[in-house]
């Protein structure tokens, strides 16, 4: 599989959503790689963990966010179910799984019931190493300030308007990861 033909197939070079997809996608890329590499006691697949990575964001041109160049219908919010439908549908449903699960420290079935959030009524929380750890690597850059790594506490400081479990759930893969 070439995460790259997924890619242009659904996103053309030279726009600038492409330009935005493509360096968040590879700076996640590059530190999910970098936390393998760090910690080969994870047995991390590696190969996966970069197409998985590549591929987090593939649904976001299907969202409405102008401000990163993504003119579509449906909310931000819905971006990692409706890459994980595209994803299934080419015939990589693990890497979908990326998708759904990556946003925030994962969405628990209970948060989207209470937040009443227009995705699917499902857990969407990472559960494999690679999953996690590229949901982790994710934090840290931004689509809207692109090739910057956020600092640790603008991290916190994000995910802590979303609950306090999200925080407890970074920190642990703080602790795990770096």
């Amino acid at each position: 599989m070439n995460p790259k033909t997924i890619i242009d197939k659904y996103y053309k070079e030279g726009t600038k959503l492409y330009d935005i997809y493509w360096s968040h996608v590879t700076d996640v890329t590059n530190k999910a790689i970098s936390i393998a590499q760090k910690h080969p006691e994870l047995a991390i697949d590696v190969h996966f963990l970069e197409e998985a990575a590549l591929l987090h964001d593939i649904g976001i041109f299907m969202t409405r966010a102008p401000h990163i160049a993504c003119h579509g219908q449906y909310p931000y919010i819905c971006h990692g179910y409706l890459g994980r439908e595209i994803l299934t549908n080419e015939g990589y449903p693990r890497h979908g799984l990326v998708c759904e699960r990556h946003t925030g420290t994962g969405i628990s079935l209970d948060t989207i019931i209470q937040r009443k959030l227009p995705i699917p009524h499902r857990d969407m929380l990472p559960v494999s190493m690679e999953e996690q750890i590229i949901c982790f690597a994710d934090k840290f850059y931004s689509k809207s300030s692109l090739n910057k790594e956020k600092p640790l506490k603008k991290i916190r400081q994000s995910l802590s308007r979303h609950g306090w479990h999200q925080v407890e759930k970074f920190d642990y893969w703080c602790e795990l990861f770096l």
